[in-house]
């Protein structure tokens, strides 16, 4: 078999995965030198065995590695793979907020959440309903139970974590099991066939576990943590927003506008019933109802007419532009702040981020990275903040993770979502909900029009 190009981690991935997931079942686990892009090819690695519906458990030396790992999985697969540190105080945030964007992906139902990687994650989820019951239960607000359901970490194909982590709970014999740079615990049990040991291992790092002691240290790899979860969130509510927008704009133009016509037809009706029976109290209170139902219909569309501009350009944006969308929320993100000035600059730049994400700009996505790595420096003080600071910063980010996923819960229960939901689904069946629903207002409005003359 020729070499693979160290330039192409996919290249290296599939010389991986034949091994451990081929035909021919080896003896021993392979062995593999570290790659040039070990993380990329891990991704890449993670997306052939998922697309096949396979487990995978993947153990690295320590929390300090799970960023970099995390952001080199494709967005498309990273809410199937739960990335869980070691240290206690992080556990919980990353098993709450990998669980809310699973939900979440699988209520939006878009076009990436019907590959083969999940398909398999369906009928998984379908074989355990009733952890995967509880765990939305856990999740959703208002979030009184603060307890970490660990076994909740069975509901995702892919676990990601820390050696020191690893407990027999977390067992996996049947799964794909790649070891980066750590040696395997001594009561893992898994198939010698599926198992990859990748680079020499090395001694976790003291000064970059998570579960240090000295406080300062402690605070700021926690921020890290939850600093990548919100941004994996806020890339999820700001395409969640911008779908329903582009929904909402073709919903107004096809039907709401047909809406408002037909309200303000019936309120013309009830309103001449009414005028000739005024001592009805029946045919009063009808037309009343009637009124008001079409003068709030007028009202919503004007509403709708100036906040959404109906020559906005399509929300469809590709990988690259999430990528770098989630890469700003990172960097920038204003609850990082370490000032009010420090904030308000934040705040503008991500308020920037978001408007050119909605409208697929990457042009801008750039410039708004390159005047980010231009003024930072300059607006950033020496050193690490102290413990008071990254405590208020904490609250901040804990905050807004709970705000986020409660705004994802609030929109996926909204009327308006469901129909955007079953108008998706009715596409795929070379249906036009919103045609069907638009034809049956043209025909009440043309009988109510004949019936007036």
């Amino acid at each position: 078999m020729p070499a693979a190009d160290p330039d192409y981690p996919d290249e290296i991935a599939g010389i991986w995965y034949a091994h451990v997931a081929g035909p021919r079942r080896a003896s021993m686990p392979h062995e593999a030198e570290l790659p040039a892009q070990p993380m990329a090819c891990i991704a890449a690695l993670v997306a052939l065995a998922l697309a096949d519906g396979h487990e995978l458990l993947i153990l690295v030396p320590d929390d300090a590695l799970l960023p970099e790992l995390s952001n080199a999985l494709d967005l498309a697969i990273r809410p199937l793979c739960l990335v869980l540190p070691h240290a206690d105080f992080a556990v919980g945030i990353a098993l709450r907020a990998t669980l809310s964007l699973l939900k979440s992906r699988l209520w939006r139902d878009g076009e990436d959440s019907h590959t083969p990687s999940w398909t398999a994650l369906r009928r998984r989820l379908d074989a355990m309903p009733g952890p995967w019951r509880e765990a939305q239960a856990w999740i959703a607000p208002p979030g009184d139970d603060h307890s970490v359901r660990i076994d909740f970490a069975a509901v995702f194909p892919a676990l990601i974590l820390p050696v020191a982590a690893w407990t027999t709970a977390s067992a996996r014999p049947d799964a794909i099991t790649l070891l980066y740079r750590c040696d395997a615990p001594a009561d893992l049990n898994a198939d010698v066939a599926k198992l990859l040991r990748l680079g020499i291992p090395i001694a976790p790092s003291r000064s970059r576990k998570l579960a240090l002691t000295e406080e300062t240290a402690r605070l700021l790899l926690e921020r890290t943590r939850l600093t990548q979860d919100i941004a994996d969130l806020e890339l999820e509510l700001a395409s969640v927003q911008g779908e329903l927008a582009e929904f909402m704009r073709d919903y107004y133009r096809r039907v709401g506008s047909l809406m408002t016509t037909l309200d303000a037809l019936q309120a013309g009706v009830a309103a001449r019933k009414a005028a000739h029976a005024p001592n009805d109290p029946g045919l009063q209170a009808e037309a009343a109802a009637s009124r008001d139902q079409a003068e709030e219909s007028a009202s919503d569309a004007g509403r709708f007419t100036e906040a959404l501009a109906p020559d906005a350009p399509a929300f469809n944006p590709d990988s690259e532009t999430k990528q770098m969308f989630r890469r700003l929320a990172q960097q920038i993100h204003p609850d990082r702040a370490i000032d009010a000035d420090d904030r308000a600059w934040r705040t503008r730049l991500m308020s920037e981020a978001n408007r050119a994400y909605r409208n697929g700009d990457t042009a801008s996505l750039r410039e708004i990275a390159s005047l980010w790595q231009e003024q930072a420096a300059n607006r950033r003080g020496g050193g690490d903040p102290g413990a008071s600071l990254l405590h208020a910063q904490l609250q901040c980010l804990r905050a807004r993770l709970s705000r986020i996923e409660s705004e994802l819960h609030r929109l996926f229960g909204s009327p308006l979502y469901e129909l955007f939901i079953a108008a998706r689904q009715a596409r795929r069946q070379n249906r036009d909900l919103l045609g069907e629903m638009a034809a049956r207002l043209e025909s009440t409005i043309m009988e109510l029009r004949q019936a007036a003359q």
